[in-house]
């Protein structure tokens, strides 16, 4: 078994939080309890715990290409034709990115497709996808 990450995450409601990753992302749903629920975030597990009191505060954001980026977010790397097909779902449900989805390093080294977008509870997500998945980590 490939090595697979947990992560954990606050949300303000667990039925629009279900709506969104199931619904919208097409995560298969996992376990749950009144005040949890869990998916399969892209071979991942993720679990977001209702704590509506944890959306007090503004998230900063750090600049980068010009762009306002969440600081907090996490997202997945996926393959080019599935993100583009995820870019097109998104934008057909009328999905108000955080950033718009763009092309990054365009014919350089790295070369990628990104785009930012909240989820029901504000959550900030990254969607990226590498033109070539060796240079994932190419400096």
């Amino acid at each position: 078994m490939a090595s697979v990450f947990h992560l954990a995450y606050p949300v303000k409601g667990k039925e629009q939080t279900r709506a969104f990753y199931a619904g919208l992302l097409g995560c298969a749903e996992g376990r749950e309890a009144e005040t949890w629920i869990d998916f399969d975030f892209f071979g991942h597990q993720v679990s977001f715990h209702v704590k509506p009191e944890a959306f007090n505060g503004t998230e900063p954001t750090n600049t980068v290409d010009g762009k306002h980026v969440p600081v907090r977010h996490f997202g997945a790397v996926l393959e080019w034709n599935e993100w583009h097909a995820l870019r097109d779902r998104l934008i057909a449900a009328k999905t108000d990115f955080v950033i718009d989805p763009y092309i990054r390093f365009k014919g350089e080294t790295g070369e990628q497709a990104t785009m930012f977008f909240l989820d029901p509870s504000g959550n900030a997500l990254e969607f990226k996808s590498f033109k070539d998945e060796s240079q994932i980590f190419a400096a």
